[in-house]
């Protein structure tokens, strides 16, 4: 059933898109911090390679608890979620500040880490509530713009640390920390609370559970989106040590920067091409493309350097572009009294199965050559084309 948008978004002032773009670039910009200065830290504590996958996975399982607890209590449909973001922004700042107090207790990073992801919970998931409500006719574009920034949100913590060559790695978490509480204020003072329907009664919204699993159209966009989950993150895990193998100090930095932060373009490329293609050809035909650089690894990691550089580029444009259009084709889909509650669902979901890839790809990036290891990430894009197919088929999806 396709919902038709709310009056009310028509009235939507300039200004909500690009403070919400802006804001949630700054929240999330606490996700990937500890990997940013990962080689410092393992030189100054002595941890293991497999540390990266450690402290990554803490975030996911944080973001995943936070995820499932907010959609227990509702808390995305049934609170303002301004003040839901505000919250969730300023204490995600206080973690990355006592991340960075406490680094060199690895137990106490790991419980620091956790909790911030918890926080990101509540930016995230609610930051993309906060722009299908306020844009739902232009939720593609609008979700390409705003995913975008989560992906340069998530890569920054790499160019902090090229700017801040020869200082130490502290100054990253303090950045970042810093980028957060800015974004919870830039969110409760400058975007309107939009009107929309709430969740009412209490406990977990079960009629968002029965919707994803009845309809066709929202279960197959979730599965699709699980099936780019096992790719994404560990992609982004991996391509430090990728890039390690040809590169090193800021120079490392500022191509991590450049083949993450290149998600945003694949977002905002995405959402152009959605008023000609729609979400689901937009997401399926990116999900294949990043499948097919998955497959081309063990060629190209011994590529010449233009070859290699142009190969981790599309790769980074296609792992995350296809992101917003899921989101797009979920959020579209689903009853708009319980639009939080089913993202925020299969938001937790797709990101216990991005635990279970970076643990695995990790401990084999430990053992095997990373050549031969990365072909395996495909599966991930493969299924989840499979799952596509419905929508695909129809040329389904929000415009």
């Amino acid at each position: 059933m396709k919902h038709e948008p709310s009056r009310a978004a028509a009235r939507a002032p300039r200004r909500v898109l690009p403070v919400i773009v802006l804001a949630q670039l700054a929240g999330t910009s606490t996700w990937f911090a500890a990997n940013a200065v990962m080689p410092e830290l393992q030189a100054a504590f002595g941890w293991p390679a497999t540390a990266v996958g450690t402290l990554t996975s803490a975030v996911q399982l944080g973001f995943i608890a936070g995820a499932l607890l907010f959609a227990l209590l509702a808390v995305a449909d049934r609170f303002p979620a301004r003040l839901v973001f505000l919250v969730c922004a300023l204490a995600g700042a206080g973690c990355a500040a006592m991340a960075r107090h406490h680094a060199a207790n690895f137990d106490a990073l790991l419980v620091w880490r956790t909790l911030g992801g918890f926080c990101l919970a509540g930016i995230y998931p609610v930051g993309m509530k906060l722009a299908a409500l306020w844009f739902p006719r232009g939720l593609g574009p609008a979700l390409g713009l705003l995913i975008g920034a989560l992906i340069l949100g998530s890569a920054s913590p790499h160019a902090l640390r090229a700017l801040s060559a020869g200082w130490p790695w502290s100054v990253v978490f303090d950045g970042v920390a810093l980028a957060s509480a800015a974004a919870g204020l830039l969110v409760v003072l400058l975007v309107p609370e939009p009107p929309h329907p709430r969740a009412s009664g209490s406990g977990l919204p079960l009629r968002a559970l029965w919707a994803a699993a009845t309809d066709r159209r929202v279960r197959a966009s979730i599965l699709g989106y699980f099936g780019h989950m096992w790719e994404l993150y560990t992609m982004w895990v991996l391509v430090p040590a990728v890039l390690a193998t040809r590169l090193a100090g800021a120079s490392l930095s500022w191509a991590a920067f450049v083949v993450l932060g290149a998600g945003a373009v694949g977002c905002a490329g995405g959402g152009w091409l959605v008023s000609r293609w729609g979400s689901a050809r937009v997401a399926g035909a990116q999900l294949a493309t990043s499948g097919l650089c998955c497959l081309l690894a063990p060629w190209l990691m011994h590529a010449p350097a233009p070859l290699f550089g142009a190969w981790l580029v599309l790769w980074g444009i296609t792992v995350a572009g296809d992101s917003p259009q899921f989101s797009a084709l979920t959020a579209t889909n689903a009853p708009p009294a319980l639009v939080g509650s089913v993202l925020t669902l299969a938001n937790s979901i797709g990101f216990a199965i991005s635990i279970a890839s970076i643990q695995l790809f990790v401990a084999a990036a430990a053992r095997w050559p990373l050549e031969s290891v990365l072909p395996a990430l495909a599966i991930g894009p493969v299924l989840g084309l499979i799952a596509l197919r419905p929508l695909l088929t129809r040329g389904a999806g929000p415009r």
